[in-house]
């Protein structure tokens, strides 16, 4: 094998298309998993579960699972209810997320919680961490078992310290990265290093591909909070500024109030107590972040994030698994959604 560096940027506008043709077999294996195991005899599991699961999400933490076991040409099935595992863990927090945000949206739709309640979206979030954990043992791999429950306990510390984090404008740049690693970074990271367990490859492998998805995870996260400033409702799949009425001091918020005058650093103060949360102070924070480059200057560090991941394939053969990992990363950082 020898290694490739590739630079981030190009004129075509990068997709997720290359992955989701390398993946397509096996995604359809996924899917049949997802479909058996949300099924309840109480039949509000299912479809609660279906309102998120059906909802059109890009799927992209168990096609990265599909595409790593391509890149190591592993020619097994373990990773397709593997796959689902990971699908589940991440339905999982998104129906808690919104029950502990209020959202009003998820994936273009009413969130599951307005819809059906907040204990019915928390109790079939527990329910979906539950098949998880089925799929974990069912695999049989105490490695698995170890980095996917590992996993889970790290988004819910993630969670509960952007939760202490939330409307405290003194968060600074490290305690964010810390919150994004966890409740982000660190599922994209599992779902590409256990690809490289069921392959049965060095531990050199396993790292590499975690470094990857790490990175992945956290240019990800990157973009989202940049974009919900600067997006649509229709375009985002949910409500554009909902950081900004949450209180939620991301990045683009730390770098304006550092930069601003007393007076803006006062509003911010203001805007993530929950004082200054109307259509109009969403207006002028968003002309402040413009003003201060923070918006340019996060979609910068999740490029910095997005060329490390890249970075990490170099030691991996070329060919299309990797290519469509490469434009994977290269879409996480042009997306518009």
């Amino acid at each position: 094998m020898t290694a490739s560096i590739h630079q981030i940027g190009g004129n075509r506008a990068p997709s997720l298309q290359p992955m989701l043709n390398l993946v397509a077999p096996g995604m359809n294996r996924v899917n049949a998993v997802i479909l058996d195991r949300m099924q309840s005899e109480i039949p509000l599991i299912p479809e609660l579960a279906g309102h998120l699961i059906a909802g059109g999400g890009k799927r992209m933490r168990p096609m990265l699972t599909l595409a790593c076991a391509s890149l190591l040409d592993y020619p097994g099935e373990r990773h397709h209810k593997l796959a689902a595992a990971v699908e589940f863990i991440h339905t999982a927090t998104l129906l808690h997320d919104d029950v502990v945000d209020g959202s009003e949206m998820r994936r273009g739709k009413t969130a599951a919680n307005l819809i059906f309640g907040n204990p019915a979206a928390v109790l079939v979030g527990d329910f979906l961490f539950s098949r998880s954990f089925e799929l974990m043992v069912e695999d049989g791999s105490l490695k698995v078992l170890k980095i996917l429950s590992s996993t889970s306990a790290i988004i819910a510390e993630g969670e509960v310290n952007q939760l202490t984090a939330q409307r405290q404008i003194a968060t600074g740049e490290e305690k964010y990265l810390d919150i994004i690693g966890a409740k982000t970074a660190a599922l994209f990271a599992a779902a590409c290093r256990i690809a490289a367990v069921v392959a049965e490859r060095p531990e050199s492998d396993e790292l590499a591909l975690d470094t990857y998805g790490r990175n992945l995870g956290i240019a990800f996260q990157l973009v989202d909070d940049a974009i919900d400033y600067v997006s649509d409702g229709v375009t985002m799949g949910k409500d554009i500024g909902d950081d900004f009425r949450d209180g939620k001091v991301t990045l683009p918020v730390i770098l304006a109030h550092s930069r601003g005058t007393a007076e803006e650093k006062d509003f911010w103060r203001n805007a993530m107590l929950g004082h200054r949360v109307s259509d109009a102070d969403l207006s002028y924070a968003t002309a402040l972040l413009r003003q201060h480059n923070a918006i340019d200057d996060t979609l910068e560090r999740a490029r910095h994030y997005g060329q490390r991941a890249i970075d990490a394939l170099g030691p991996f053969a070329g060919g299309a698994a990797k290519d469509a990992l490469v434009e994977a990363v290269e879409f996480a950082i042009a997306r518009a959604y």
